[in-house]
């Protein structure tokens, strides 16, 4: 049969169909977010959250908007690399218009798995927040089927423990069997409500942190609570492979925050004053453990400083890391988040 009109204008209806169906299903990726201020962006509420003071936000987007670095974090360049924009925190879901289009973020800074000195709400918490999302049917069966979901576990819950129990880590080993068993239960519960991929972060080098590493002058991280983190990240890629054992998939990935701390860290020694090994932040109190990043007197003169150029700075503030910190850590990334779309 020769190729008429009528097949021409068939074949190019097909291939539109096909086209704008690809463009359709890629605009559906859902990003639901899980955890603490790694990839929290807002849901501290403005009058206590030090994340929405000065001068949070100097380099994105120009002013606080709740999140603790001072720029992107984690979260961001996730829905970049996935092709959507950076879904909106739970908080303000009903000051937004169409605010359930990339997925939402349910994370607060300062959270853990367990309850933590952070009076917001933990991870089980968060995740019921989705649940009840998913019973009103504010997502459906062909949003959750393009999913991804991210959780961050930063060590919130291990600064508890420290603070509660200065005399007793020989139980240490304990805790973190404790905040595996639910861990794994909170995972295993977002994936029974229909997220089809789920990334994990390992937990990052809690040793280099500048709040435990200004003892030595920046100098030295704290090779005891390196080690810590490296037991950490041991069980929850255990707990991981057996979870993918269980639906005999490969649906739970980790990110290797630990790794990717170093490797980012290595690229700003260069640039970071002598000795400091990349570990002092760009803003801090004038005096430490009295003033932090964004302390202010009673008449609003600044108690901190800041650094001249955040972008040579690995980390924001004692605890964050910069926005270009967490964009060298998402470069060591990236090699893994592409199992989040296949």
């Amino acid at each position: 049969m020769p190729f008429s009109f009528f097949h021409l204008l068939c074949y190019i209806t097909i291939i539109f169909a096909v086209n704008e169906g690809a463009s359709k299903s890629k605009s559906k990726l859902r990003l639901f977010v899980f955890g603490d201020s790694y990839v929290d962006t807002g849901n501290w509420r403005k009058s206590i959250g030090s994340s929405w003071k000065e001068p949070y936000g100097i380099t994105f987007p120009g002013k606080p908007s709740g999140r603790f670095s001072d720029g992107r974090v984690l979260t961001d360049y996730i829905a970049s690399y996935l092709g959507i924009r950076t879904p909106i925190a739970y908080k303000w879901r009903k000051e937004v218009k169409r605010s359930k289009e990339y997925g939402m973020n349910f994370a607060y800074g300062g959270t853990g798995v367990l309850d933590t000195l952070a009076n917001q709400p933990n991870m089980t918490t968060q995740i019921d927040f989705f649940q009840r999302l998913v019973e009103q049917k504010v997502y459906g069966k062909q949003d959750l089927d393009n999913s991804v979901g991210l959780i961050s576990v930063a060590g919130n819950d291990y600064a508890t423990y420290l603070a509660r129990n200065t005399h007793n880590l020989q139980k240490l080993g304990d805790f973190t069997k404790k905040i595996m068993d639910q861990l794994e239960i909170n995972i295993d519960r977002i994936r029974g409500l229909g997220v089809k991929r789920i990334a994990v972060t390992l937990i990052e080098p809690m040793g280099c942190i500048p709040l435990q590493a200004a003892s030595s002058s920046y100098s030295n991280c704290t090779q005891a609570l390196n080690l810590g983190s490296k037991f950490h990240n041991q069980m929850l890629n255990q707990s991981l492979q057996n979870l993918n054992a269980k639906d005999n998939s490969t649906v739970f990935i980790t990110l290797d925050l630990y790794d990717a701390f170093f490797s980012a860290l290595n690229k700003f020694t260069t640039h970071a004053p002598a000795g400091s090994l990349g570990l002092k932040p760009c803003c801090e109190g004038k005096e430490m453990g009295k003033y932090y990043c964004g302390s202010v007197d009673e008449s609003g003169a600044k108690l901190y400083t800041i650094c001249e150029n955040p972008n040579l700075s690995f980390f924001w503030d004692t605890l964050h890391p910069s926005q270009n910190g967490w964009h060298s850590i998402f470069s060591s990334l990236r090699s893994s988040l592409h199992k989040l779309t296949t």
